[in-house]
């Protein structure tokens, strides 16, 4: 008697780690680059939003509205912290910090400053770019 083919489970609960991940590693990539490079490095928003619906796929989330929602939301919340980031560890540079104290310390305000006067019209169309880029990706 031949064993009865037994359908493999896909486990649905594995995308928030796996989009956690992948937000995580690409936050960090887009700082280093940022820092290394002088710039804001806004091209790698469109990176960022392939990453986050690669995971969401590599983690069985079912396509739809869900998941085009989830790749576009995990795509800006990239863009702002590594904005954030990026201005922080710019600014802790000067004043002797590390990037970690400095983003706890900075405001808002000073925060959202910085980034407007670091932030070219290029990567203004990069970060709309990733938008566009995270809803094809995740249909």
């Amino acid at each position: 008697m031949p064993p009865t083919p037994v359908s493999p489970r896909t486990a649905h609960w594995l995308w928030p780690p796996l989009l956690l991940l992948g937000c995580v590693t690409a936050l960090i990539a887009w700082i280093l680059v940022a820092l290394a490079s002088g710039h804001q490095a806004g091209w790698f928003a469109v990176l960022a939003a392939l990453e986050a619906a690669w995971m969401l796929r590599l983690g069985s989330l079912a396509s739809g509205s869900l998941r085009i929602v989830v790749a576009m939301v995990a795509t800006v919340a990239v863009i702002v912290v590594a904005n954030w980031g990026i201005a922080s560890a710019q600014i802790g540079t000067v004043m002797g910090l590390d990037a970690w104290a400095s983003a706890q310390k900075m405001g808002f305000g000073f925060a959202w400053t910085l980034t407007r006067l670091a932030t070219s019209a290029f990567d203004l169309l990069c970060y709309a770019a990733a938008l566009v880029v995270a809803y094809w990706a995740a249909r």
